[in-house]
């Protein structure tokens, strides 16, 4: 159980400033391709093979505007100021909706990306930094955040099997290069200088995604032994009908 902090200052209408909070926030961060959405899956079913219940989240999925985004972005029309509004509406909202009643409940919350991704896409493209990141002092600071870093050497074969160049993770929105890989290079260039930085002023654990899957789903779920320590899992029904626990 650890005690609720945020990064500047609670969200409207969080009452209780000493709240305990029963569940773990864990955050999975990376740029695109360093196999993110595979981790999490695996992580999910180990940990309810476990006896924890867990929560999975991520950006562009809330409610209230996470299909906006989407749509918006298809577009390829929204400016810096309005995209940046639009990811922090996505974000408070999965974060009251979802994550705080679900860290309260004594869930497992596996998040993939935080405000983090944000604020380096956001200062890649020139956004005050100053503004960004007070943009999102409301945040809940995670209990631990996995770092999963690759060098573009790895990244650009394992996009291009995957489903080739996107406009957004190249860049294209700011750079207006006439190719794909040109720009991609450029951007994911510049978005990891920025995820070094960050790194280590958020105090991220690195995690080397070069590696095999089962290589880096083992370092995770070490990580993740020693966030979830005092952490019980919760009661399950048994085959007789009562209750048993890891």
């Amino acid at each position: 159980m650890t005690q609720a902090q945020f990064y500047g200052y609670p969200l409207p209408g969080w009452e209780d400033a000493q709240e305990d909070l029963p569940g773990r926030l864990i955050v999975i961060e990376g740029t695109d391709g360093v196999g993110r959405s595979t981790q999490i899956a695996l992580l999910k079913e180990w940990l309810e093979s476990s006896g924890y219940a867990v929560l999975g989240t991520g950006m562009k999925r809330s409610l209230l505007a996470g299909s906006g985004i989407k749509a918006a972005m298809t577009g390829h029309t929204m400016g810096d100021t309005t995209m940046f509004l639009y990811y922090a509406t996505d974000f408070m909202d999965r974060l009251q909706r979802d994550v705080l009643p679900a860290l309260r409940a004594g869930f497992v919350v596996l998040t993939d990306r935080y405000m983090f991704s944000i604020i380096a896409r956001a200062q890649v493209r020139g956004v005050d930094p100053a503004w960004i990141r007070n943009l999102f002092k409301f945040a809940l600071v995670p209990d631990r955040v996995f770092y999963l870093y690759a060098d573009l050497p790895h990244l650009i074969p394992r996009v291009l099997n995957a489903r080739g160049f996107d406009y957004w993770e190249s860049g294209m929105d700011f750079l207006r290069c006439d190719d794909y890989y040109d720009c991609y290079v450029e951007y994911q260039s510049r978005l990891l200088k920025e995820f070094d930085r960050i790194a280590e002023e958020f105090q991220f654990q690195r995690i080397d995604a070069t590696r095999s899957i089962r290589a880096v789903f083992s370092d995770l779920k070490e990580g993740i032994r020693e966030t979830l320590e005092g952490m019980k899992p919760m009661s399950y029904p048994t085959a007789h009908g009562g209750t048993g626990g890891h």
